[in-house]
């Protein structure tokens, strides 16, 4: 049966998924971090350990994301809006992809959210990250 098309969410509904899902991605930050403050015996300020530190805090949060979209396309933030992750062809999006997706989102955040905003002036809606992975992210009917 083919999957009706829906239009891609709008950047509202994934601005608010994204302040959603700061506190739980905060969380696993501060759980690392304490993690690498107990091994270090101290607070971490830059250096090759800050780098490392960095590199862990950026996985911590692409593994919640994608784990997240991997069972059901939804991450915690996500999940009140109705909003999913999906292939652009229909159905689940493979890991590579959503791999892509995060790292694309990331580079978008530190340029200011250009790749975020650049959906208002994309023909399809579309932001940096679901073009590049291949994906986008629509919003649901109510149930």
């Amino acid at each position: 049966m083919p999957v009706p098309h829906r239009p891609p969410a709008l950047i509202g509904w994934r601005l608010l998924a994204l302040l959603y899902d700061f506190f739980p991605v905060l969380a696993l930050w501060f759980i690392t971090a304490g993690v690498f403050t107990l091994l270090h015996g101290d607070a971490v300020r830059g250096g090759w350990l800050g780098g490392l530190e960095f590199g862990a805090l950026w996985l911590v949060a692409g593994l919640y994301a994608v784990l997240s979209w991997r069972r059901g396309g939804q991450t915690i933030g996500m999940r009140p809006w109705r909003l999913q992750v999906v292939a652009s062809a229909g159905g689940a999006p493979g890991t590579r992809a959503l791999w892509l997706r995060y790292a694309v989102g990331g580079v978008s955040l530190l340029c200011g959210g250009l790749g975020l905003w650049w959906a208002w002036i994309d023909r399809d809606r579309l932001a940096w990250h679901d073009r590049a992975s291949g994906t986008r992210m629509q919003r649901r009917p109510a149930a």
